[in-house]
């Protein structure tokens, strides 16, 4: 009966959800993921959007905040409409780069197996 429980017990992982209300611009961080944002091929969140730089940010996901990092872009990271060097990110905080607007989101997300 309990290995009946643990098999059928479900699982979540957290994620980090960073959405926009552009269609393509919705990416999602696991804790212990380093992701670039840009606007070049070569990123790992391609935002192609004015005002964005080849290789914007870099966000570093943990289990409790996001950092991210301004990597020299042209027009600046903003987090809450202040302009950072270096932050941190919290569930329910805005991040821009360029015109885009990204909203954090913290969820819990089923694990498979």
């Amino acid at each position: 009966m309990a290995e009946n429980r643990r098999r059928t017990a479900i699982r979540y992982r957290l994620m980090w959800i960073l959405q926009s209300s552009e269609p393509d611009a919705t990416f999602r961080l696991r804790p212990g993921a380093v992701k670039t944002v840009g606007r070049a091929p070569r990123a790992d969140c391609v935002v192609d959007a004015a005002l964005v730089s080849r290789l914007h940010c870099r966000i570093t996901a943990a289990a409790d905040k996001l950092e991210v990092v301004d990597l020299k872009s042209t027009n600046g990271t903003f987090v809450n409409g202040k302009r950072v060097q270096k932050a941190h990110l919290a569930d329910g905080d805005r991040l821009r780069v360029g015109r885009v607007e990204l909203t954090v989101q913290k969820r819990a997300a089923m694990a498979k197996g």
